[in-house]
Formats: C-alpha cells, structure tokens, sequence
C-alpha cells in the first residue's frame, strides 16, 4: 500500500507549482523508497527511562504539556546513540540535522513531581527525507499509558536549511 507521508512546499517544482508529495511504501515485505532496504515499520522499539523533575511541573502540580515532547526528544537522542549506533553527534558531523516539521500529542494521564516514566519510541514511517516516530510515555510502576503521539522529522543540510533525501546508509542503521 503507497501512502501520502507529507508534502515539501515548493518541492523542488517550479516556481508556482503545488508541493510534492513524498511517498513511502507500507506492509512487511515493503520497501520504504526504493533504494532502501526492506523494513517493517513499528518493528523495533526502544526504552529509556525517566524522572519528573521539579522544574517540568505545571501550576496544577502535574508535567506541563510541553514537557512530553522535550521527553521524546531526550529519549530520541539516548536511543540515536545507544540503540541505533548513529548519535546526533554523527549527524552533525556530517552537516546534517533534524528539523521537527510536526508533532502530536495525546495526554492520557497526568505525571506528577518524582514519578519515573518510560519513553518507548520506534520509527513507524520513512519518507524520502524524513521519518515519523511515534512514542509512549508509560508510568513505570503501574504501565498504564500517560501519554502517546508521533511526530514527523525530517532530515536537513545544516549549511543550507534544506531538505535532504536520506542516505541509505542511515536508513540501513535505523531500520532495525
């Protein structure tokens, strides 16, 4: 089944053009662009755990919203490294970074002062130059479900701002 991921405005088109969609193929014997490896979306997930900190509380006594996203990408950048073996570090030196273009989340259950958490990410989608991870943020003691979503990054020149298309040597590493 081929989806419609997202679109790049301007897409390269010229001038006046409506964007390009970007395409991904989804089912388990799927590519994800043709030059990349197979991949079963959603297959690997990863862990790291967490504390809520003073500082992440709201006026109600409870983790702020824009907290959880600052979890996700905390966790992100534990699992760049210690699971997928490519740390943001290795992006930037090779003049590329990730730019959040969008993120969702579903608050379920509030997360008070010292509760310990788990963030459990997997990359769900790839585009031509982006992925959308999707997440969870699980209450350590009991598991139940504190919040979920998924957001859409998408990988760019640091020099230029621009998209790239993603290599397939990085999507070898992240199709775990």
């Amino acid at each position: 089944m081929t989806s419609t991921f997202g679109t790049v405005p301007g897409g390269g088109q010229a001038k006046g053009d409506s964007p390009r969609p970007l395409r991904y193929s989804l089912g388990p014997d799927a590519t994800a662009m043709s030059h990349h490896p197979p991949f079963t979306p959603g297959r690997t997930r990863f862990e790291s755990e967490m504390q809520v900190r003073p500082d992440d509380l709201d006026m109600n006594a409870h983790v702020h919203a824009s907290k959880y996203l600052d979890y996700v990408l905390a966790a992100r950048y534990d699992q760049m490294a210690r699971c997928y073996g490519m740390s943001m570090e290795a992006f930037f030196e090779l003049g590329l970074n990730w730019f959040t273009r969008t993120s969702h989340v579903e608050y379920k259950r509030p997360l008070k002062l010292g509760e310990r958490f788990v963030v459990r990410t997997w990359i769900q989608e790839f585009a031509k130059d982006g992925v959308r991870v999707e997440f969870e943020i699980l209450k350590r003691d009991t598991g139940k479900l504190a919040a979920d979503g998924w957001g859409h990054f998408t990988l760019v020149n640091v020099k230029t701002g621009r998209a790239v298309p993603l290599p397939p040597e990085i999507v070898a590493k992240y199709a775990v």
